[in-house]
């Protein structure tokens, strides 16, 4: 009786299994939109309940605020420099050749000055190429942004309607004791304030700072650089510099001496030092989240969720670890003969 009651669990859990891979399977499209609701359910989770708790409000009216709050501090500015890229991607796509003409253009003063050969034809049209495929992409998630938005906005109404009904289901079905999933609790907290909130916060500074020497040199269109500098801030160890160095050089190559060792001299010094202190200082309020992590999650971030994935790529990666770190702890508590509980 007892073998034929393990058997029909075991068949339960692989039928519980099937479906729960058929449904995330059908639902992938809309997992963005589900990470970015736990996002901002945990980053207003706490000003939710001191609004219900001290103030008597109803769950759906702090949902609405919420909602409200969000678009137009968080994601009205996002959506801004999202549609200034998205111009400035639908011109490049249709004229590649404004982005390969300024290579072809050092490259033939490298050649004349130093009868150095940077570029190749050969690789000038792989970099076309890979150009044309780039902003494609780019222009394809574009379209499915609203969509998105929309998505994360109705998951993130009802989480807040139900606020602390999800934390007591998931304490009620994970095989752990409450310690443990308070400890999942606080470091989701953590991690999530870290990477939602450290991560931005970088690129908007570095952003700013970039923005105004791009004015003093008056290069071309110093906004749009400015927001591709904050998001090369993202990239640990090279960072900034695959932004401003390449400008430097091209300077250096148009005869622009003075733009180009002050490029150099604000991104090598300025840009570095900025970097490393607001990670510091950010490193002591929040997560301290390993290079390593930000790395792997940006590259399968990318891979999977697009330009979204600059943020969940390493959040999830991050939530992985916690997860490893809850099953660890819980093995050595009941591996432990002295423990009693």
């Amino acid at each position: 009786m007892n073998q034929d009651y393990k058997i029909n669990r075991y068949f339960f859990l692989a039928v519980i299994l099937l479906f729960a891979g058929f449904l995330l399977y059908s639902l992938q499209s809309f997992f963005t939109a589900f990470l970015a609701a736990i996002m901002f359910y945990v980053l207003s989770k706490q000003p939710v309940e001191w609004l219900i708790n001290k103030y008597r409000w109803r769950k759906s009216w702090a949902a609405i605020l919420v909602i409200v709050v969000s678009f137009f501090i968080i994601l009205l500015p996002i959506s801004l420099m999202a549609a200034m890229l998205y111009k400035k991607a639908l011109t490049v796509s249709q004229n590649t050749n404004a982005l390969i003409e300024p290579l072809k253009q050092l490259d033939a003063s490298l050649q004349q000055r130093f009868h150095f050969v940077l570029l190749s034809e050969k690789n000038l049209t792989g970099i076309q190429s890979f150009l044309a495929d780039f902003i494609s992409s780019i222009l394809n998630q574009g379209l499915n942004l609203l969509s998105a938005i929309s998505m994360m906005y109705f998951f993130l109404y009802f989480m807040i309607v139900n606020v602390n009904r999800m934390e007591a289901a998931i304490i009620f079905y994970l095989p752990f004791n409450r310690k443990k999933i308070e400890l999942f609790g606080q470091e989701l907290k953590s991690q999530t304030l870290s990477n939602a909130i450290g991560v931005p916060l970088i690129a908007l500074v570095i952003g700013l700072f970039g923005f105004l020497a791009f004015s003093i040199i008056q290069f071309n269109e110093p906004g749009f650089w400015a927001v591709i500098l904050g998001f090369s801030s993202i990239i640990p160890i090279v960072g900034t510099a695959v932004i401003w160095l390449p400008i430097s050089i091209y300077l250096f190559s148009k005869g622009q001496i003075w733009q180009a060792v002050l490029i150099i001299a604000w991104g090598a010094l300025l840009l570095s030092v900025l970097d490393n202190v607001v990670r510091f200082l950010l490193a002591k309020k929040m997560a301290d989240v390993h290079p390593i992590v930000t790395v792997l999650g940006v590259i399968i971030g990318l891979q999977f969720f697009g330009i979204t994935g600059l943020i969940f790529g390493p959040l999830i990666i991050s939530y992985f670890i916690i997860l490893l770190k809850i099953y660890y702890e819980d093995r050595m508590t009941n591996d432990d003969p002295t423990n009693d509980e």
